[in-house]
């Protein structure tokens, strides 16, 4: 009866363990790999997509626009030390459509 119980005591803790989302590193969200990028080159980040890094980590990669360049930059963030592992020069990405938030 105590193994029983322990059992169902149990079940909902595994169930919660096998969620939808895995977490890979401290960086989890689209928004903090755009922030960091933003920051290291002083553009704006207009896209960034996940991508695997290193074999067993993984990384965001995101396009920077820097507003009166002809080049922008792809930055590759690293998620477990949540710095610019690499960067690129590419043509400048285009800005959003609907432009910066908060603007009219």
């Amino acid at each position: 009866m105590k193994v029983r119980a322990a059992a169902l005591l149990l079940l909902p803790a595994l169930l919660a363990a096998g969620g939808h989302r895995r977490h890979r590193g401290p960086l989890v969200t689209q928004k903090e790999a755009k922030t960091i990028a933003a920051r290291d080159t002083g553009g704006i980040a207009v896209s960034a997509r996940e991508i695997p890094l290193n074999g067993a980590s993984g990384g965001w990669e995101v396009d920077v626009r820097m507003p009166g360049e002809t080049q922008g930059w792809r930055c590759i963030i690293d998620d477990d030390t949540r710095m610019v592992h690499t960067k690129s020069r590419i043509p400048n990405p285009e800005a959003h459509p609907r432009g910066r938030k908060g603007a009219r």
